[in-house]
């Protein structure tokens, strides 16, 4: 079955009135120009990325949304939404604190770390930990659930559909700056907008 917007591709309006100079540079910047690691160890950098792999699986794309060096990127540059829960600690040693517990975790309940379990074992502890069912001790006082939900799930979430591959998956037409949208009511789209198919 095909995706609802197949054959769509918003950046074929490059050269439109949807996209001005500072839009084309931050896409370029998304892009093309992909951070390298420079917060994450390899090991942290690895369990991201099979973390990433579970939550926003990939399969069909040749050359998948990359998420993990934009969290690199956020962590290293302390760059956040401007503020944090009163339970959490600043996001480079949450994150830190959150990765080291999902490993541990996957120790205790299967002996070896999370990169190394089967998908459908990964999926299980993920399920485990958003339901509240982590060992409190192995996460030293942040909350499990507000670190997969609020940091990690939220966060990943956030990147992949902030890239030009997401919008066109969903027929979104890139930001409202500078052409705008016109025809706001429930199913209306202004002509450069993706048509969905039938």
């Amino acid at each position: 079955m095909d995706a609802p917007y197949a054959g769509y591709n918003v950046l074929d309006k490059w050269d439109s009135p949807s996209f001005d100079a500072p839009t084309r540079a931050v896409l370029d910047e998304r892009t093309r120009m992909i951070p390298a690691r420079r917060f994450l160890s390899e090991g942290q950098w690895q369990l991201v990325e099979a973390l990433v792999a579970r939550l926003l699986p990939q399969p069909e794309r040749a050359e998948p949304i990359p998420i993990t060096p934009w969290i690199d990127d956020m962590l290293c540059t302390n760059r956040g939404e401007g503020f944090r829960h009163d339970d959490v600690p600043p996001a480079p040693q949450a994150w830190r604190t959150g990765l080291a517990a999902i490993d541990a975790e996957a120790h205790a309940r299967h002996g070896t770390s999370f990169a190394a379990l089967a998908p459908p074992v990964q999926d299980a502890l993920l399920t485990a930990i958003a339901a509240g069912q982590a060992d409190a001790a192995l996460w030293h006082g942040l909350p499990a659930q507000r670190f997969f939900t609020d940091l990690l799930l939220k966060t990943a979430a956030g990147i992949y559909y902030a890239h030009p591959a997401a919008w066109s998956e969903i027929g979104f037409g890139g930001p409202a700056s500078p052409r705008g949208y016109v025809r706001l009511g429930f199913d209306q789209r202004d002509p450069w907008e993706a048509k969905e198919r039938p």
